[in-house]
């Protein structure tokens, strides 16, 4: 077994790697200062388009759409894991940088999976070439939505157009006004079999009928320049019927063709995160002394660092491991490990930058560091994709299976 990354990818890594020194973190302050001086808290720091424009220089561009699709760099989810990691140490700046930030990034995998020609040059094509932005339109606030099959928001069909009615919430990336398509999923067959009742229609958010109500924030964090967490009230919205992505009743088994790559892509920018915790908990205790030495000679200290080294090493592999599998069996077939990445980096990064935190005493949860975001996106991936528990649930059950079929029999 070799767990040496191909020549590809110790490239890129390298390439990545000396553009996030070069410009990325010298550039965080410029960012939150342009982000404080913005008219507009959706609107986009310049400094973005600069990264984007640099990025898109160097070929570092679309690193994450794999060699199955026609579009992108041609990479493996493997050979994608560990750029997408070092990405993750900054999630603010970073992906947009290389055009690989969520959520486009899985409804650019949608589109290139099931769009028509049509939709593909009105929206893939822009999205490709970092020109807009879009949002993936599926949780409701009136239904359990760790249950998809819940959804109440309906797609019915009219003639020539289908029309749209229902609430959607935690619509990511809806408030920016780079924001020029909306894909939303809803019930367009109720008397269908429970997984063939769901649709998704691709929907301009300037249609009639689309009332954008407000930003939910995440621990009061309005996550901004990436363009927020819309709640969307869908009402009588009428979009022409090319506008169905895929065929009717298909809208489940496209949610989880997204949800795939889209759970391990937020594991490995979970693995970054907790790094960029680790490197800052490390700098911040070795620079100050209690009790006549340096924090970082106290034992406490060092535990938390070792375990979450520990931590760390153990969940990169097991997302590598994944990634692989992913691309050599498919994503259905690495389902189960899917599930174990989604739950184990939400675990991970959450404990990692507690930690951090705890490191930094009051200064860690203030406007100075960077820890406070930081922790806000790290405890949000415990339900983002699904909660956790129902992929531990996942897990459960196929681990109980053969037992329960062998007591069954006995």
């Amino acid at each position: 077994m070799d767990f040496a990354y191909d020549d590809t990818t110790t490239k890129l890594l390298e390439q990545v790697e000396a553009f996030m020194e070069e410009l990325v973190y010298p550039n965080e302050d410029t960012f939150h200062e342009q982000v404080e001086a913005m008219a507009s808290p959706w609107d986009t720091p310049p400094i973005i388009e600069d990264l984007k424009a640099e990025g898109r220089s160097r070929g570092l561009w679309n690193l994450f759409l794999p060699r199955t699709h026609d579009h992108g760099a041609g990479l493996t989810n493997l050979q994608y894991a560990p750029l997408c990691a070092v990405m993750g140490r900054n999630h603010w700046m970073a992906p947009e940088a290389f055009n690989c930030a969520a959520p486009d990034t899985g409804n650019m995998e949608l589109l290139a999976l099931f769009g028509t020609d049509a939709q593909k040059q009105r929206w893939l094509e822009p999205l490709l070439e970092g020109e807009i932005r879009s949002a993936f339109s599926m949780t409701e606030p009136a239904v359990a939505s760790s249950d998809a099959t819940n959804i109440a928001t309906t797609i019915v069909r009219d003639g020539d157009e289908y029309v749209i009615n229902g609430t959607k919430w935690w619509t990511s990336g809806a408030m920016s006004p780079r924001c020029k398509l909306l894909i939303v999923m809803g019930v367009s067959d109720p008397d269908a079999e429970r997984h063939s009742r769901q649709s998704m229609i691709l929907v301009d958010p300037e249609t009639p009928g689309v009332d954008i109500r407000r930003s939910m924030k995440v621990f009061n964090y309005d996550d901004g320049p990436h363009g927020g967490h819309a709640e969307i009230v869908y009402d009588n919205v009428r979009v022409p019927a090319e506008n169905l992505l895929g065929e009717e009743g298909e809208g489940f088994r496209i949610a989880q063709e997204r949800l795939g790559p889209g759970r391990i892509h937020h594991a490995m920018r979970a693995i970054g995160l907790s790094e960029r915790a680790v490197d800052m908990m490390l700098e911040r205790t070795a620079g100050r002394s209690t009790f006549g030495r340096p924090i970082i000679e106290h034992g406490v200290v060092q535990e938390w660092i070792a375990e979450a080294r520990i931590r760390i090493e153990q969940v990169k592999l097991l997302v590598l491991k994944t990634a692989w599998l992913m691309d050599t069996v498919g994503n259905k077939g690495a389902r189960f490990e899917v599930s174990a990445i989604k739950v184990a980096t939400a675990d991970l990064a959450t404990f990692v930058v507690d930690r951090a935190i705890q490191s930094f005493g009051a200064s860690g949860v203030s406007q100075d560091q960077l820890l406070a975001a930081m922790y806000a996106n790290a405890r949000i991936l415990h339900f983002v994709d699904g909660p956790d528990e129902v992929h531990r649930m996942t897990i459960a059950r196929r681990e109980a299976r053969p037992y329960l079929e062998k007591a069954t029999a006995v």
